[in-house]
Order: C-alpha cells, then structure tokens, then sequence
C-alpha cells in the first residue's frame, strides 16, 4: 500500500495546506494510507481533528511522517533540512522553483528524492485538474485588487452624493493571464474604469468581454504566440509597449502587473521613470515581486512609499486566502496523484513514474539523482539527464 505523507507547512509566512479532509477522504477511499503532520491544516482552518476523521492518522513531526512514506504531499518546495529528512527513492509533490532557491533544490536532489514540481504541469486539456499555477493565480490576482483598494485613499467606484459626485477609480492591469483577468473582473465589480495590456494581442477579445479596455501594442513581428505562459519580450516591444501605456499609467490610481516569465526573471514593465509619472497617492501591486518584480524599485515582502506612490510588494497573495486556496491546490495535488497511480492499471496502488507522459515527463524535475528539466539544471548549473 502506498503511504501518502501530508506536511505542515514550515516557510514563514506559508498558510496553504497540501490536503483538506475533502481529497484526503478521497485518497482513504481509493485504498491509500495518509499521514497528516500535527498543525497541517491550522492556518487553513482545519483541525487535526477534521483530518482524522475523514481516515488520516496524525503524525506528530516531520521526521517521523517522512520515514513511513512513499509520497510527500507540500505547498512550498522543501527546505534543505527538509529534504535532508526524506527517505530515498520517495516522491514529493509540491511547487519546486529551483531558480529562486537553488539550495533547496539541490538538497532534493542530494537526497535522492524525485520531485513533481506543479509550476511545470502543462497547460493542456488533460492537465487543467492539477494546474496550481493557474488556480493559485486566480486568487493572486482577486487579492491584488482588494489590497489595492484597502491601500487606495479613495472610492473604486462611482458616486452620486449630495455632497457631490465621486469619479471611478482608474486601473491599469500589465498581464492577461489567469491573474489578471481576475483583477480586471474584481476591479470591474467594485467600480473602477479598467484598462489592460498584453504582449499577446489575441486577448484583447477578454479584456473587453469583461469591460475593460485594451491598450493595444503592435507586436514584434512574427511574435504571436498561442501559448498562455508569459514570455520575454523584445526590447523594442518593451519600448512600444511604454509609450502606449506610458498615458494611462500616469493616469492610473492603481497599477496591477503580473506577468511573470517561468523560470526566470520577471520583466521590468513600469520602470522607475514611468513611477515618477504617476498621480500622488497611486498604487502598485506587483504580483511578480518574488522573481524580481515587473516594477524595478518595488520590495518583496514591504509596502513603501517612493516618489509619492505606494508600492505593494507582498508576497504568496493566495497564502492570504488560505482556506480556498488550500481547497483548490489539495485538488491540484489529487488530481496529480491520481494520475500517477490509475485506479484501472494499477489495483496496487503503486506510483509509477512513466516518463513518455506528457505530464509526468514534463514534471518531474529531478529523478533518482539527475536533473530532467533543463531550467533546474541551468540554477544548479548542471546538466540535465
């Protein structure tokens, strides 16, 4: 019988829970045994009480959960003492993120433990389920507008009054992806004007289907692309995209950038030039502030005040909507261990790493200790298997 281990989070600041006792009822079900580390899910809102009950055995450190399990079920990737403590030849299913913490993942690969890392689930038909980028990114982008709004010194929406009338708030949203389209409907539905752009043209058809303007920017040539990741543009599209964006931002009491390039360094979208445009008293939210930020002078983990805007840079915005967030990463995860082990083929219960799957091909980023995506090799500068 294969022994799932669900891990109590240890990163400071990480509230997300791996499992909720919705999918670990649904692991019992299946026929897997599951150890649930004490204080798992507190942060998330669930008691070791709720876990047991849905058939969970509570374990009371990490240690001990690691060395009675064949699969480690995390949010954040494991730490280097972490992965010092897994057993060899395990799996751990968590995000991975080598090229922001490149010691942590040189520890997984010491330990000999493989790794499934979720931010490299593609995005494909049969992979939506276990997309966590795409689920955590829906909430990132809901909470930006809501903290921009508690940081904004006025109304997002418009007002009639007798004391008279209150103008909507302004927006400028850099990104259309799955967060972004979430800040552009948030905004929407507390009352702001909403503007958008995107180095991908074809999506102007969203922004407008949720009532926002796009700001259009002629692309490179041949650079339309259908993929949904954000790619690095050219710095002569970067220039275009200033000067077309360049009016509205200086108009803007609220700028949300989230685009983000995986695996490596966020681009720069509002320089501090473009900061100094801005209206006394703005905000900027900058969801891509843990991969060095799309705003150059903004602080991960602060919020400032420079040049007369307040710069937002706090981090792990789905951690601060901790119980849905946990609800659908637990899902990610489940749908990701359901796939590795698939009730018809295998009655055992047994995880088998098929390498020509799409899915797991592309996923496993370290394996038996070798590195299989190229990325990861590139920040622990080694070569790839």
């Amino acid at each position: 019988m294969t022994t799932l281990f669900v891990a109590k989070e240890s990163r400071d600041g990480e509230t997300r829970c791996a499992a909720t006792p919705e999918t670990v009822g649904r692991y019992i079900k299946r026929g897997f045994k599951v150890l649930v580390q004490t204080g798992a899910g507190e942060a998330a809102s669930y008691r070791d009480s709720d876990f047991s009950d849905s058939g969970a055995e509570i374990i009371s450190d990490f240690a001990s959960g690691c060395s009675q399990s064949d699969v480690v079920l995390k949010v954040a990737r494991a730490t280097v003492e972490e992965a010092g403590l897994m057993k060899k030849g395990s799996l751990l299913v968590s995000f991975l993120q080598a090229a922001q913490d490149p010691g942590s993942a040189k520890a997984v690969l010491d330990a000999g433990v493989s790794n499934f890392a979720m931010e490299l689930v593609p995005r494909t038909t049969l992979a939506q389920k276990m997309d966590a980028l795409s689920s955590q990114a829906n909430i990132a982008g809901y909470k930006a507008v809501l903290i921009a709004a508690c940081e904004l010194g006025r109304y997002f929406p418009l007002l009639m009054t007798a004391a008279g009338t209150v103008k909507p708030a302004r927006v400028v949203i850099f990104g259309v992806g799955v967060a972004g389209l979430q800040a552009i409907a948030t905004a929407k539905r507390l009352g702001a004007i909403v503007e958008a752009t995107d180095i991908r043209p074809e999506v102007k058809e969203q922004v407008e289907s949720l009532g926002g303007k796009f700001i259009e920017v002629k692309p490179d040539d041949g650079g339309e692309d259908a993929s949904v990741y954000a790619k690095e543009a050219s710095d002569d599209y970067k220039k275009r995209q200033a000067a077309a964006v360049g009016a509205s931002v200086a108009q803007a009491d609220v700028v949300i950038t989230t685009a983000q390039v995986p695996g490596a360094k966020a681009p720069v979208l509002v320089p501090e030039a473009m900061v100094k445009t801005m209206k006394f008293g703005a905000v900027i939210v900058d969801l891509a502030v843990e991969q060095g930020g799309n705003c150059d002078i903004s602080e991960a983990g602060k919020i400032v005040v420079k040049h007369g805007v307040k710069l937002v840079g706090t981090t792990n915005l789905p951690g601060t909507v901790a119980v849905h967030a946990s609800q659908l990463y637990a899902r990610n995860v489940q749908h990701v261990v359901d796939h590795l082990v698939p009730t018809k083929e295998n009655d055992n219960l047994e995880i088998r790493l098929d390498f020509e799957d799409e899915i797991i091909g592309a996923s496993i980023a370290i394996h038996g200790g070798e590195v299989r995506h190229q990325p990861t090799a590139t920040a622990l500068q080694l070569a790839t298997a």
